[in-house]
């Protein structure tokens, strides 16, 4: 237990460098963010108590002590709400290989998926509509948190560089934007080296910035305006919304930026642990915001026109480049905390098949939720230095921020809610009231913050809405290749009629035919026999089997049996997340034989040394990998839709990475055999 404990306090500290960094970073640009006019004491008391009990509830309440309980298999974010929903019910739109194939493994939530289902859970069940509405919805917070992977490295970074115009006016902005595009390519090109050796860089910067800024709150409160936590009493928001009527109400597009990065809590819960994400947060995080905003309030009480430069204004003149540093580095750091949500959010929806195939490097080998995809990586890094250079004002980046903020958080609300009521079965009055509390308070906000759409807020929601044509129409295609493969799949009778025909010959030699499904064969096999005529004396219809768990044991990676006809095997190789395909050609090919005449010599059949003899002189007469390569096929009674998503879906395909994993399979032994899918 005490290892145990040790390693959680060691995971909390590494939290701190990838885990917390927007949320902890966010007084730098909140006060800045605010439209205030002629602002009051009563103002500033009413806008200190939304960010406490916004901080409270949402982070404590929601995040901390919810969302973490409601992992899939250690991962959290919206994805993983999606897939846990998914995996206890029968509500997922496409039969993924990852849903069936993971029948052994437990349920990480510890709330078995009943047989008997809630009345909520059968209507999923029975509405196609309903479930498609509950993808879009999924999809819709994965694209959002993938904004605010853009976004939260622009407005850290801008943030804190702004620091250095306060004690050299003759700066313009144009060079302080210049100086946070080359801060964060920098930052992007480091990723290749993992969240390890980031985080362990990161936390001590991190750590500094947490202790450093809740003293100068401290000092602030002390010097400035030492009754400011009357304000925690909820009566001052009630006061402030009833005096500022619509005005306080638009004021909310700003002070939700207090719990940015919150939803980083949860997404990047598979690189590190609930525990030490809990402590981390409980005993650091939350006291820490808690002072500072507290302190910042206290200074602009004194100096209410101060808010637009409302974190550098309120550091004392002595510490002010010691602060500037640490705030410089920690806006770094903050950026790493959403990098590594949206890296975890793409590994999930690739593996998930919801988004087309991209490299997914694991950089730890013992944490599985470490990962790197270096064709995301620089997207991401493209995109944040357009949106600085184009828009440099930190207010309208502020606007697009809150736009996403609000709406992962309300997707994350509507996401639990159905976990709670279909899953864990929680009593219905607790259900009621979360949903309650939490749908109002982020419906409030989001309504707030969409008054600024066209001041930023478009923003996320174009690269939202690309990112989600992307995912629909990968999906699409996926789905109705699939549902082509399940109807027009060749069973073992049409195979053994197949190869009954005079006209079809065996030829020497050993061959692996790719196949995705394991209930029957690829329709692809009848349309190379039909048109080759042969069939490799020894034939391997292999299929790749990708498996919710971590690591799949040795001995379980690879399951072979006979298909009942001469010379034709079935294989099955079984991976986890951090399993590494990356065999050498021939070690793959000794790795299935080696099994399959292990197979072969426990069966009592005569025929087993004939059928040992036949495997080992196929594979001396050549080895060769077989996979189909299909294409779909828009005839003129095909509907537009199908027309515009299958041709988008083709585009994607064709630029996206092969299925077939690096097998290290030798160039002049793969074919590819071609054929096209009637849409």
């Amino acid at each position: 237990m005490g290892n145990n404990g040790g390693n959680n306090l060691l995971l909390a500290y590494r939290t701190l460098g990838v885990v917390f960094g927007g949320l902890v970073t966010s007084p730098l640009y909140v006060y800045p963010s605010l439209h205030l006019k002629s602002p009051t004491e009563d103002d500033y008391l009413g806008i200190y108590s939304i960010m406490f009990w916004t901080l409270t509830l949402i982070g404590v309440v929601k995040y901390a002590s919810i969302a973490l309980k409601a992992d899939d298999q250690g991962e959290g974010g919206t994805f993983a709400l999606y897939s846990l929903l998914c995996r206890n019910l029968n509500i997922g739109i496409l039969p993924s290989k990852c849903m069936d194939s993971n029948s052994k493994v437990s349920h990480s939530s510890g709330h078995e998926g009943a047989k008997d289902h809630s009345r909520l859970g059968k209507f999923f069940e029975k509405s196609i509509i309903a479930r498609r509405v509950l993808l879009f919805i999924a999809m819709l917070g994965t694209c959002m948190l993938i904004g605010d992977g853009i976004l939260t490295p622009a407005i850290s970074v801008l943030s804190a560089m702004d620091g250095i115009r306060a004690p050299f006016p003759s700066v313009s902005k144009s060079l302080v934007e210049a100086i946070s595009a080359a801060v964060l390519i920098l930052l992007f090109l480091m990723q290749k080296f993992g969240t390890s050796r980031v985080s362990f860089l990161f936390s001590p910067i991190m750590g500094a910035w947490t202790i450093t800024t809740p003293l100068v709150g401290i000092y602030s409160i002390v010097q400035h305006y030492p009754s400011i936590f009357k304000a925690l009493s909820p009566h001052y928001i009630f006061h402030f919304f009833w005096r500022r009527g619509k005005d306080g109400w638009l004021l909310l597009g700003g002070t939700v930026l207090c719990i940015t990065g919150s939803e980083a809590l949860f997404a990047d819960l598979g690189h590190f642990s609930r525990p030490s994400i809990q402590i981390a947060f409980f005993l650091t995080i939350y006291p820490s915001l808690v002072l500072t905003y507290a302190g910042q309030t206290a200074y602009l009480i004194k100096n209410p026109n101060d808010h637009d430069d409302g974190f550098y204004k309120f550091i004392p003149t002595p510490i002010y480049w010691p602060i500037f540093i640490i705030a410089t580095s920690a806006a770094i750091v903050a950026s790493q905390s959403l990098i590594s949500a949206t890296f975890s959010i793409i590994k999930q929806s690739v593996v998930l098949d919801y988004f087309p195939r991209v490299k997914v490097v694991h950089t730890s080998p013992s944490k599985e939720g470490e990962v790197y995809s270096p064709e995301i990586n620089y997207i991401l890094m493209i995109l944040c230095v357009l949106v600085i250079l184009i828009f440099g004002d930190g207010k309208d980046i502020g606007n697009a921020f809150g736009v996403v903020v609000s709406l992962v958080m309300l997707i994350t609300t509507i996401l639990l809610t159905l976990v709670m009521i279909m899953i864990w079965r929680t009593p219905p009055v607790l259900v009621a009231l979360y949903f309650f509390v939490f749908f109002v308070m982020e419906g409030v906000y989001v309504s707030a913050v969409f008054t600024k759409f066209l001041e930023g807020g478009w923003i996320p929601f174009a690269i939202s809405l690309i990112l989600a044509f992307i995912m629909f129409g990968w999906f699409y295609g996926r789905q109705r290749k699939i549902e082509y493969e399940l109807t027009h799949k060749i069973s073992l009778d049409r195979l053994e009629q197949l190869l009954s025909d005079t006209g079809v010959q065996r030829v020497p030699g050993l061959c692996f035919f790719y196949t995705n499904i394991q209930d029957g064969l690829t329709p692809v096999l009848g349309h190379y026999i039909k048109n080759m005529k042969s069939l490799h004396k020894v034939t391997i219809f292999t299929t790749l089997s990708y498996l919710l768990v971590p690591k799949v044991a040795q001995h379980e990676r690879i399951v072979v049996d006979k298909l009942g006809l001469k010379g034709v095997y079935g294989c099955v190789i079984q991976y986890g997340y951090a399993d590494s395909l990356n065999l050498e050609g021939d070690d793959f090919v000794s790795l299935v034989t080696n099994s399959l005449q292990a197979y072969i010599q426990k069966d009592t059949d005569p025929e087993i040394e004939e059928e040992i003899l036949d495997l080992e002189e196929a594979r001396r007469s050549g080895v060769v990998h077989i996979r189909g390569k299909a294409r779909f096929y828009t005839g003129k009674s095909c509907r537009w839709f199908d027309r515009i998503m299958l041709a988008f879906y083709e585009v994607l395909h064709s630029n996206c990475r092969t299925a077939l994993p690096a097998l290290g399979v030798p160039l002049p032994q793969r074919i590819e055999v071609g054929m096209l899918y009637e849409a």
